[in-house]
């Protein structure tokens, strides 16, 4: 079949519903209705089968961020695997794309972190991350220090480790998750669950409750604590500016490992080339995917501390851990030319200087709607809260997510895709989004409010 010259929609669809699973969807209601079918990409705009246009708020999975339709990256990916399509990195064995791709992540992430144990995604890392903190205090003679500390409402993947790590509860209710020595405590999550508290008070009360589980289960015993610098899918939930620096000083404290989890924050997301800058987070290991190539391939890593890495090296022995794609040729070409164009073009800059100001703007104003109590953004990534009552920041009577699918139903028409969280609506854009595009957005989006608006007035939902 060529994909040029497609089937109809409805074979597709079709098609698609008798041999194909998706991920995070109820399979007969998504084959009862169909799937949406994407055909075509370029910058910010999406294009389907049926010639429809969408401006992508979510940059995909909070991953194309220098946008759809950047041949330069097609080009990297087919001179390199014209080249050298594929070779392991295992048996002491490397080849120049990753040798040149390692020297550019330990040259563009902060300062001290050198070395990058390498995955096909976040999901991945996250499972490195897990087995490497672990070893790493086993060979330092502390194999009881293996507890990892994470948040209620975190997304740090999917497989077995890395959705035990994440807070998620619909996730842990499936497959046995999560898996044994993850603990987790409370969110920074000021709208929601900060009551009459004020955002610095509750930012510390949060950031404590890692210092009251490390008095219940013993610091002799975590090995580490993972957060993202904002956290992505659980909503766009940016913490309070007390928040990391208690982190910090706890986790310092108590000889704990800290993680960032840059998967959606990396590469720009948030005005810097890494959350961890913005919110002066300094860590032990981050997490990168998504951003890293784009998504134009898969790829993701673990970027380690030099000081941890070297300690590691001297102690650990070997490390019987890796995956047959680790630092995969032709992924790790497209990484470099995708950082080659983020410096290049200066788009972190861009976006730190110029949209992020713009959109913050834009985005203030959307929180006068009648429907949302609070606009939220950091950099390029942003969140609305839908509510019946501003005033009282209170959630709908109705069951919670309902009005969020309402809301997301409308997106469709209006030509715009933004991600519900429950009735918390987010969005991600590429950060090659220009002003304009940010002004369109904004009014694809207050007149998707709209509609919202009225469907819940016409159908008395409260």
């Amino acid at each position: 079949m060529s994909l040029d010259n497609h089937p109809s929609t409805q074979e597709m669809q079709a098609t698609d519903a008798a041999h194909h699973l998706h991920p995070f969807s109820d399979t007969n209601a998504l084959n009862a209705r169909g799937a949406r079918v994407i055909t075509k990409a370029k910058g910010v705009w999406l294009t389907d089968s049926d010639g429809n246009e969408f401006l992508d708020a979510m940059a995909g999975l909070w991953c194309v961020n220098i946008g759809y339709g950047r041949d330069e990256l097609a080009e990297a990916a087919a001179r390199q695997m014209k080249q050298l399509p594929y070779y392991n990195t295992f048996f002491m064995t490397t080849h120049p794309p990753v040798v040149a791709l390692s020297a550019k992540i330990a040259e563009v992430t902060p300062e001290g972190m050198s070395r990058v144990f390498y995955a096909g995604s976040g999901s991945e890392a996250n499972d490195t991350n897990i087995r490497f903190v672990r070893h790493y205090w086993a060979s330092q003679g502390k194999p009881e220090k293996r507890v990892i500390i994470s948040r209620k409402n975190a997304y740090h993947g999917s497989s077995m480790g890395s959705a035990s790590l994440g807070g998620m509860q619909a996730m842990h209710a499936q497959g046995g998750l999560p898996i044994a020595d993850i603990h987790h405590i409370d969110q920074p999550y000021w709208y929601g669950e900060g009551g009459d508290t004020d955002p610095e008070t509750f930012g510390l009360e949060r950031a404590r409750c890692l210092e009251r589980a490390i008095e219940e289960i013993g610091a002799d015993k975590i090995a580490a604590f993972i957060g993202e610098p904002v956290q992505g899918a659980g909503g766009v939930i940016i913490p309070p500016p007390s928040y990391w620096p208690e982190i910090q000083r706890i986790c310092r404290e108590h000889d704990i490992l800290l993680i960032a989890d840059e998967v959606i924050c990396g590469f720009g997301r948030t005005g810097n080339w890494f959350g961890s800058e913005t919110f002066d987070i300094k860590p032990d290991i981050m997490t990168i995917a998504k951003g890293l190539t784009s998504g134009y391939l898969p790829m993701g890593g673990s970027v380690i501390r030099e000081s941890v890495a070297q300690t590691f090296a001297d102690h650990g022995g070997e490390f019987s851990h890796g995956y047959t794609y680790n630092g995969h040729p032709a992924s790790a070409a497209v990484s470099l030319e995708n950082i080659r164009i983020l410096q290049e073009e200066d788009i972190v800059g861009h976006v730190r200087d110029v949209t992020a100001p713009h959109i913050a703007k834009k985005w203030a104003e959307i929180g006068d709607h009648p429907l949302v109590g609070e606009a939220r953004m950091c950099g390029m990534m942003g969140a609305i809260e839908l509510t019946p009552d501003k005033a009282a920041r209170a959630p709908f009577k109705a069951e919670r997510g309902t009005v969020g699918v309402m809301c997301r139903e409308h997106c469709q028409s209006a030509g715009v895709v933004m991600r519900a969280v429950y009735d918390t609506m987010v969005i991600s854009p590429p950060l090659c989004i220009t002003t304009g595009e940010i002004d369109e957005l904004v009014a694809r989006i207050w007149k998707v409010l709209d509609q919202t608006h009225a469907q819940i007035k016409a159908e008395g939902v409260s």
